[in-house]
């Protein structure tokens, strides 16, 4: 069996394109987006995806989509007019985005009425505090809301002000007329056009507090990364900012504001103010002194940060992850899309029944990952999603590959460390040095002579870089 992956240069975003057997005659594409405000993003995508039309002859066996974030599935709104020009079997979609299933339309309710009430937490700090300066300190709410705007470049541009929206994206998939099929963890089957490339599918969980976790226990940690301060008194934010957008109290309800109406103290009026501040006053003197810097009035506002993470990472938990068996107990490819610490947790003890050579035979997840000849890692190698125990360090094939989707200087304008140290110094450790940046024009020799010179021109004769893609060929 012969495999070439290609992860297009689209920028800190995912685009594969899978194609499988020795003329390369099955293909599978596994999203296509890049993070909003990319420069050229539109075009890149464009020539990208005409890049794809072309090496397929026109023809997409499958088209998985992982989940509903710009940097995953803009492309397929940017780059729309090639799309059309394609024909498409399959499409994929995770469960959670089953138009018919009642769990996943509760999940999509709640997060569209949270992206609401973000949404309007966002227009109240821009109109009140204006832009961040370049350096603030990020205790200062206006740079907490800068950090906000970061966040949800990811995955929520209409927050922003952008009129393309992700269901845009993903809508321009579930509305072709293709065959569309709704994944559901703990299922299998083979790959359309192949009879020794079979597809796992892992996750998202049917679970909700694992769809909802995020970040990792404090007492175990499975990630990389140490644990962090899960999320607080996000309905007593949300009830402030509603307070705060209507003209009237009367027309708000109280019932989940942080103190009972007995104890709140109205807005002063022009007049009000202007008594208490009278010369001599205790409210001038202490109040009105020059002393506006001690004033927190709009510092509340910086938990919209917070927000937008809990917000990114509960859709980052819905991705679809999907694992191809080489045949029949053979090698395997792990695209996990930017599942975090839940979904991976839900794979654990998983198990697959599945027909063999006139037989059956059992595969559980922690004989893929020990098969795993290629893994994508997820979310651009971030800090909290590629677990440790239930995850890389089960990676244990010699000829391990991992692919990061990252552009680091991207990362870094946004002050997002990807890849996560740690993370990525044990990919190093565990891939021997084959690890392809998206960013790189050539492998990185220095992390290669792990490998000798044998081990590191084998994998180079099986690696090729080009402006538009990064390659590698996996041959069993």
């Amino acid at each position: 069996m012969k495999v070439r992956i290609r992860m297009y240069r689209v920028g800190l975003g995912d685009c594969f394109l899978l194609s499988f057997g020795q003329a390369a005659q099955v293909h599978v594409l596994i999203d296509c987006g890049v993070l909003l405000g990319t420069r050229d993003a539109a075009e890149t995508v464009q020539e990208c995806v005409e890049d794809i039309r072309q090496t397929t002859n026109g023809h997409l066996h499958v088209v998985a989509a992982t989940h509903e974030h710009w940097d995953h599935v803009g492309g397929f709104a940017q780059a729309g007019a090639v799309f059309d020009k394609l024909e498409i079997d399959q499409i994929w979609l995770p469960w959670t985005e089953d138009p018919d299933d009642r769990l996943a339309k509760r999940l999509r309710d709640e997060r569209n009425q949270r992206k609401a009430k973000l949404k309007a937490a966002c227009a109240l700090w821009r109109s009140k505090l204006g832009p961040a300066p370049d350096r603030a300190d990020p205790s200062l709410a206006a740079a907490r809301v800068a950090m906000t705007e970061r966040v949800l470049a990811f995955g929520e541009p209409e927050l922003l002000g952008v009129k393309a929206t992700t269901a845009d994206a993903l809508g321009y998939l579930k509305n072709r007329k293709d065959r569309k099929e709704y994944l559901e963890p703990g299922t299998s089957r083979r790959l359309p056009g192949t009879d020794d490339v079979r597809v796992y599918v892992l996750g998202p969980p049917r679970d909700e507090r694992l769809l909802r976790k995020g970040l990792p226990s404090k007492k175990t940690p499975e990630t990389y990364a140490e644990h962090e301060p899960a999320l607080t008194l996000a309905d007593s934010f949300f009830a402030a900012v509603e307070t705060a957008v209507q003209p009237d109290d009367r027309a708000v309800d109280t019932s989940t504001q942080p103190f009972d109406d007995f104890h709140r103290v109205p807005a002063r009026t022009p007049q009000e103010l202007a008594a208490l501040g009278q010369p001599g006053t205790f409210y001038s003197e202490h109040y009105l002194a020059g002393d506006d810097w001690r004033r927190i009035d709009e510092d509340w506002l910086g938990a919209t940060s917070d927000l937008a993470l809990a917000l990114d990472s509960d859709t980052n938990n819905t991705s679809l992850v999907l694992a191809f068996e080489l045949g029949d107990g053979g090698e395997v490819l792990l695209f996990p899309g930017d599942a975090q610490v839940g979904n991976w947790l839900s794979w654990k003890d998983l198990a697959f029944e599945v027909r063999s050579g006139g037989g059956r035979r059992t595969v559980t997840t922690e004989q893929m990952l020990a098969r795993t000849v290629l893994y994508k890692v997820g979310h651009h190698a971030s800090h909290n999603a590629t677990l440790r125990e239930h995850g890389l360090e089960k990676m244990t094939h010699p000829e391990l590959v991992a692919m990061i989707p990252v552009d680091r200087g991207a990362a870094e304008k946004q002050r997002w460390a990807m890849p996560f140290p740690p993370l990525f110094e044990r990919l190093l450790e565990k891939c021997r040095g084959r690890v392809l940046l998206l960013d790189e024009d050539q492998p990185d020799g220095r992390r290669l002579r792990r490998l000798g010179d044998e081990g590191r021109d084998a994998f180079l004769g099986r690696v090729a870089i080009t402006k538009l893609y990064t390659q590698l060929v996996i041959e069993t």
